[in-house]
């Protein structure tokens, strides 16, 4: 009977474990699904990248207090689930406090882990009045009514909780409270429950242990349903992270090699393909399936924290575009896509796409390809990228652009310029008088 305990943690560890890598299986898979993408350059760049944004949070900080608050809540994430160490080791092993044996050392990890026990819960307080009281314009874009709004204050409770059961667990803990040692914050919650019976205290104490590492992999396995995957994704996505200047566009592959055949003398525009030739490539993106798979990534990584579409000028003249919509249509295409796989074993047609069905033109043409959303994106997410492979895919596969854009073209093709000039007659403005 005494080992029943150990048994059902290991069970709960196995389970919960098992379904969050199923998930995370699951993910790489759709990531898998866009198109191949060489990112095995400059790793000096990428990884320098990685320690300043991701690991450093140095874009988080262009905005003072949220940049501080998350840094609070993103330091007591990882350093206070070094005591999920502990807590593994205590529940495989019917051992209480396995790290205890190091002295004032574990007191000092244990009074940092319990000042930031605090400070996350101050900070993730100060988040939820932003969101839901002060009402910052951000989270109040059409894209952030019901699930992604709910999602953002569900993360936030699960934090509260947390926190408040790690203190609460150290408060109840009268061997903890006995050492004197590293309960700086404890030590003033313990008073709460003075007069309370041995046995009453040992029951709420493993009450909160149970609950807090349960709690644990709860989280763990919520994170594939919410935004907050970015806490995982956001180190990938930063490495593989764009390092061309922000205003130079990437050439098509396809449209080079149909250049170099107009080129070739020798060669026959109007021949047949060869048999067994490989088909021409599509022209952009008009679903997932199209998209690189670092576009699919960056879709998974978005944190809806909307410092996109707040900086997008077009979104501020009030047009209908929202980069953060941009990525967050892509993510839930994706996720449709792959429902669809889990159903068939492969993607059935399904008679939708990403183009028109999630994002509509009227969107795509708003942009002014100022890429201010890249810029302010703290995790190196490119919404630019997706809405340029679209407007390809529009241009060049549907000839369905803007006839404002159809008459510049035409005028480049016919007179070099986007005026509709003859190249003779462009210096007759100097004859005017």
């Amino acid at each position: 009977m005494q080992y029943i305990p150990n048994i059902l943690f290991l069970l709960a560890l196995i389970l919960g474990i098992g379904y969050f890598t199923r998930n995370i299986r699951k993910v790489i898979r759709n990531i898998k699904l866009g198109q191949e993408v060489d990112s095995s350059d400059n790793k000096g760049q990428r990884w320098n990248n990685v320690i300043r944004i991701a690991l450093g949070q140095s874009k988080m900080v262009v905005r003072p207090i949220a940049g501080l608050l998350h840094i609070v809540v993103y330091l007591g994430f990882i350093i206070i689930n070094i005591e999920v160490l502990e807590i593994i080791i205590d529940g495989l092993f019917g051992t209480h406090r396995a790290f205890a044996f190091m002295g004032g050392f574990y007191g000092f990890l244990i009074a940092s882990f319990e000042i930031l026990a605090v400070l996350v819960f101050v900070s993730v307080i100060v988040f939820w009045i932003r969101r839901n009281i002060q009402r910052l314009k951000r989270f109040l874009s059409p894209e952030m009514k019901g699930w992604p709004k709910n999602d953002g204050n569900i993360i936030l409770y699960f934090e509260m909780v947390l926190m408040t059961l790690f203190l609460v667990m150290n408060a109840t803990d009268i061997s903890f409270q006995e050492m004197n040692s590293g309960n700086i914050v404890s030590k003033h919650i313990a008073g709460w429950f003075g007069g309370t019976s041995v046995e009453t205290l040992h029951i709420i104490e493993r009450t909160a242990w149970w609950l807090h590492i349960l709690g644990i992999l709860v989280f763990l396995n919520y994170l594939y349903f919410s935004k907050h995957l970015h806490i995982i994704l956001a180190f990938p996505n930063v490495y593989h992270g764009r390092l061309a200047p922000k205003g130079q566009f990437k050439n098509l592959e396809s449209v080079t090699n149909e250049v170099k055949l107009m080129m070739d003398p020798n060669a026959d525009p109007f021949a047949a393909p060869a048999e067994g030739a490989e088909a021409p490539a599509k022209f952009g993106a008009s679903d997932v399936m199209d998209l690189s798979r670092i576009q699919l990534l960056n879709a998974y990584t978005c944190t809806e924290c909307g410092r996109c579409t707040s900086e997008c000028p077009a979104n501020q003249t009030g047009k209908k575009l929202s980069p953060r919509k941009i990525m967050m249509d892509t993510r839930d295409r994706l996720e449709e896509v792959s429902k669809n796989i889990d159903k068939n074993g492969t993607f059935e047609p399904d008679g939708k796409q990403l183009l028109d069905d999630y994002i509509t033109r009227e969107e795509l043409w708003a942009c002014t390809t100022c890429n201010a959303c890249v810029q302010a994106c703290p995790v190196s997410i490119d919404p630019l990228s997706i809405i340029m492979d679209m407007r390809q895919y529009l241009v060049m596969e549907q000839s369905a652009a803007p006839s404002e854009l159809n008459v510049t073209m035409t005028n480049i093709e016919n007179n070099a310029a986007p005026w509709p000039f003859n190249q003779m007659d462009r210096a007759n403005w100097i004859n005017e008088s």
